[in-house]
């Protein structure tokens, strides 16, 4: 895995592909391999695609302490090979937003999946610091969690027995809850009306941890950007990954 010099640390990535930059940035409790790695051959034909961990994630560094939206867009701003386009999932929405409002030369296009602009909304924090609890406490019942929230019903039901034992398996990453404080904190309307790329929003209508009308309004708040929306649970990188990969490659090559 290539590595660069960050002032607060060592940023991991992967490199994959040729041609211009792609940069995909993963959500909470995952990370570039996870989130993104059955998705990069749908992109390496046109792009070369770069997948950093941040901090909580991987091997990056983590510095410690409150993690915040301006050390972790720093951290995959670093990683960039020139201009590029930008894809953020979940939390890595958020991180994609800040790289774009504060880096406004680096980002050609940019697509933000399962997003949302702040976390007022008393259910979305209900889902949030329940998962946080559980990440912190109970293993066990994070691992349940996770599909109960994470994907559609139809999706976790067409699993079977074995299909979701296997996805129930393993222990939360070390930097979970802490990102999920993150998630928690964050509020990106500052920094929206600052987007100059060209933006596509995807909102998935069967997302239980960050219900759609999230999407939407974070569709409505970016000035000119362009809205899609999938029948999906919120990890639609996995449950649909097909139809995001034709959703993402259409809006990068327009």
């Amino acid at each position: 895995m290539p590595t660069i010099e960050h002032e607060r640390g060592t940023v991991h990535y992967d490199r994959a592909g040729s041609g211009p930059g792609l940069v995909l940035v993963h959500g909470t409790g995952g990370d570039s391999v996870t989130n993104y790695a059955h998705l990069v051959p749908g992109f390496t034909d046109i792009r070369t695609v770069i997948t950093p961990d941040y901090a909580g994630s991987g091997r990056t560094t983590d510095p410690g302490g409150d993690l915040t939206l301006d050390l972790l867009a720093d951290q995959v701003a670093a990683t960039f090979p020139g201009p590029s386009d930008l894809v953020g999932f979940s939390l890595g929405a958020a991180v994609a937003v800040t790289v774009a409002a504060r880096h406004p030369s680096l980002v050609r296009r940019l697509v933000l999946i399962a997003g949302w602009t702040h976390g007022d909304d008393p259910r979305l924090r209900l889902g949030l610091r329940t998962w946080a609890r559980l990440a912190a406490t109970d293993p066990e019942s994070y691992a349940a969690y996770g599909p109960l929230v994470g994907f559609s019903p139809g999706f976790v039901s067409g699993l079977g027995e074995e299909g979701l034992k296997a996805m129930m398996s393993g222990e939360p990453a070390p930097g979970t809850v802490r990102q999920i404080e993150l998630d928690l904190r964050l509020d990106l309307r500052p920094l929206l009306p600052l987007i100059t790329a060209p933006t596509l929003v995807v909102g998935n209508s069967l997302d239980h941890l960050v219900p759609v009308e999230h999407a939407r309004a974070l569709h409505a708040a970016i000035p000119g950007s362009a809205y899609a929306e999938l029948e999906s649970g919120h990890v639609v990188v996995h449950e649909r990954p097909a139809e995001i990969t034709e959703l993402i490659r259409n809006f990068i090559v327009s």
